[in-house]
């Protein structure tokens, strides 16, 4: 990679999340530190303060996979996605961006993401567990003609809601038609992540 490294030897990372699209971090990597990342496949960066190379996840064990790493136009910065083994920050954080300014609609964007990512996560544990009493578990015992009736019922009542002008009763039907829309997913093996590619395919034509 051609990067521009400073007069200090010194190039920005931005460290994100490949699935969220969430900034975890920025950091800087000297050539050394940007050849470990690449060679060994986890994030390695150089510390200005202690002016040393250090290894994302060597003391706390939240490493992070890279997927990709590339470098801006003027070839002065890199962008770094991974997929984080735990928190990025060392306050136990997610992202070190945590604080600050937000657009409310900008916060909501961004934690309605992160329920579904938990939701699905949920629905796969009780699919494998099958805690007796959980509701989830009753609809994969019950086998995929229960899930499917679901479905249908949800969205004929998001239909009954949206036609009544009724944005409460539509939100709480949305709601469940999402999570049933889940459950049949993970019932057919397929994973969500791969109806959002299919989303962001057709916004690219």
């Amino acid at each position: 990679m051609n990067i521009r490294f400073d007069e200090k030897g010194l190039v920005p990372a931005i460290v994100q999340d490949a699935e969220t699209k969430e900034v975890l971090t920025l950091a800087y990597m000297n050539q050394e530190s940007l050849t470990k990342t690449l060679e060994t496949g986890e994030t390695w960066f150089y510390s200005r303060s202690r002016q040393e190379l250090w290894h994302k996840g060597a003391t706390s064990g939240n490493t992070q996979t890279v997927i990709s790493v590339k470098y801006d136009c003027d070839q002065d910065a890199v962008l770094v996605q991974v997929k984080p083994k735990g928190p990025a920050c060392h306050t136990g954080a997610v992202s070190c961006f945590t604080e600050g300014v937000v657009t409310e609609r900008a916060a909501t964007s961004l934690a309605d993401y992160q329920i579904l990512q938990s939701l699905e996560k949920l629905i796969i544990e009780r699919e494998q567990e099958r805690p007796e009493g959980a509701y989830t578990t009753y609809l994969f015992e019950k086998g995929v003609d229960k899930i499917l009736k679901k479905v249908g019922e949800e969205a004929s009542e998001v239909i009954i809601a949206a036609k009544n002008r009724d944005k409460e009763e539509l939100k709480w039907e949305a709601a469940d038609l999402l999570y049933h829309l889940q459950v049949l997913l993970v019932e057919q093996g397929l994973p969500f992540k791969e109806v959002l590619k299919t989303l962001e395919e057709r916004h690219k034509r």
